[in-house]
């Protein structure tokens, strides 16, 4: 191997480990069992759905219903559209041609509600999806394409329907009894999660709550590992504490080393490793939301991702999820109408350090406000060539795949006056990838100082969206680049020979 310099062969190792790590910069598709693809056999499963629930055309778009009170929960949270694990696995096709690394499912286990957050049983999937032995089927299948699988566990809470609870709720003497908190001076008689008498919180206290979650061979944790699953994520990790996440998170390693915990948690990521390998970095989403929205200067922005970048540990930072819209959010497309700010987001998305997630249909341009409309069934009618949504994701999602430093690259910020512009990089001065946005409403021409020693006086520039040389050269360290209101570059070094020459020759 050829070194340019000590610094090359001392951090090559760096490197070749976040490579080989699938956890670091992968890209993750999520997708809702029930609203990814209908059944080919639906005429025969309307027996899981009795009344009050309500089975739902694919045409139909769910809106917001009215509470329940004898269910404690509101009517558009038992409506379905009869996806199923089979469904999921029969169009596993178009997943892989997006070009993802992760299957993500929201939870699948046995539970009231059609959004699962609710579980009776961890350890049974519900009927309407499947069971355990067609779980291990789309496990296979999943590996088999090359992709890694990754479920949902809501280990703070369970549904109130669950056995565990009604039996700890009726009788004092229950060997559930000390699964939840029972206490007479909450409204509801006991710890539900954000108060919603539904979802009674586990007292993860007790040993045998442990157990049955993480800490026995048969646990939920353990047993769906066993299976072959690759990772959790963690609904509302925040609220399991620093403690049990970190436990957790051990006893899945011991199992399989590579497993990856990732953690819905809304705060500021630096205390939460390695209690978790990574977070759903929300932090990073407001950033990304708020500077696109033109609501913080590009100089602001920079300054809160940088700090951010100091202070945590950017290993797990590469691990963490960025998320521009999930299940719980509005749509990319109804939180940026403007589709020049949706691009923005995008790149940013797919060029800053981490793992982007993929919230199924919004490669599709799909539509969605506040709960329940972000939740609607997938238009499988928008999947054409002309969609230039769809292109554009796939577009970006090869240049990721392509440019490793996007992936699993260090992070400089280039500074601007009013751009957002950064240089991912590692030891090979072909991998370097400087991203500029400008989320003005104006056209801007700056001159920036790239922070990269490698980058060769008079050297060229590719746009990587076009594929086509620039006419932006490297002065000195200096570029000069002119971008309209709205606009992006994504821009590479060219290393190639001209006429049997080239800058670069000592310099890899």
């Amino acid at each position: 191997m050829f070194y340019a310099n000590q610094n090359d062969q001392q951090t090559e190792q760096i490197y070749l480990e976040r490579e080989n790590d699938w956890r670091n910069g992968a890209i993750v598709y999520q997708v809702l069992v029930d609203r990814f693809a209908p059944p080919s056999d639906l005429a025969t499963k309307k027996h899981f759905y009795p009344a009050p629930k309500q089975l739902k055309s694919w045409q139909q778009v769910p809106e917001h219903g009215c509470y329940l009170e004898k269910e404690s929960l509101w009517s558009h949270e038992i409506e379905f559209w009869g996806g199923d694990l089979n469904s999921v696995s029969e169009n596993l096709k178009y997943i892989c041609e997006l070009g993802v690394d992760v299957l993500y499912l929201n939870p699948i286990h046995l539970a009231y509600t059609n959004h699962k957050y609710d579980s009776l049983d961890f350890l049974a999937i519900s009927p309407e999806f499947g069971n355990r032995y067609d779980l291990k089927q789309l496990i296979e299948k999943t590996h088999s394409a090359g992709l890694k699988i990754v479920l949902d566990g809501v280990f703070n809470h369970m549904g109130r329907n669950s056995d565990f609870f009604k039996q700890a709720y009726t009788d004092n003497n229950s060997e559930y009894r000390d699964w939840f908190v029972f206490d007479e001076s909450i409204s509801v008689g006991y710890r539900a999660w954000a108060n919603a008498a539904n979802l009674p919180e586990l007292n993860l206290e007790n040993k045998q709550v442990a157990d049955y979650i993480y800490l026995s061979p048969e646990s939920v944790v353990q047993s769906y590992l066993a299976d072959g699953i690759d990772g959790w994520r963690l609904d509302v990790a925040h609220d399991i504490g620093f403690n049990f996440l970190t436990e957790l998170t051990q006893t899945a390693h011991q199992i399989n080393p590579k497993s990856l915990i990732v953690g819905e948690i809304w705060c500021y990521p630096q205390q939460w490793f390695p209690a978790v390998d990574g977070v759903m970095n929300f932090s990073l989403r407001e950033i990304i939301w708020h500077l696109c929205q033109r609501q913080i200067s590009a100089q602001v922005a920079m300054q809160m991702l940088t700090q951010m970048l100091e202070e945590t540990h950017f290993e797990h930072l590469l691990k963490s999820w960025i998320v521009l819209d999930n299940h719980d959010t509005p749509r990319l497309c109804n939180m940026l109408p403007d589709s020049r700010q949706q691009d923005l987001a995008l790149v940013l998305q797919y060029c800053l350090p981490g793992a982007p997630n993929l919230y199924y249909g919004t490669e599709l341009g799909m539509t969605g406000g506040e709960d329940p409309e972000m939740r609607a069934p997938m238009r499988w009618d928008l999947v054409t060539k002309d969609n230039s949504r769809l292109q554009f994701i796939k577009q970006l999602i090869q240049l990721r795949k392509k440019h490793r430093a996007l992936k699993i690259g260090d992070f400089k910020p280039v500074f601007s006056d009013r751009l957002f512009a950064f240089i991912r990089y590692t030891n090979r001065v072909a991998d370097s990838t400087i991203v500029v946005i400008n989320p003005s409403e104006t056209e801007i021409t700056e001159y920036l100082m790239i922070p990269d020693s490698k980058l060769m006086n008079m050297g060229g520039m590719t746009d990587l969206i076009s594929g086509e040389p620039t006419d932006i050269y490297i002065k000195a360290a200096m570029i000069k680049v002119n971008i309209k209101a709205g606009g992006f570059l994504i821009l590479s070094p060219d290393v190639s020979e001209k006429d049997g020459y080239t800058t670069y020759k000592r310099v890899n």
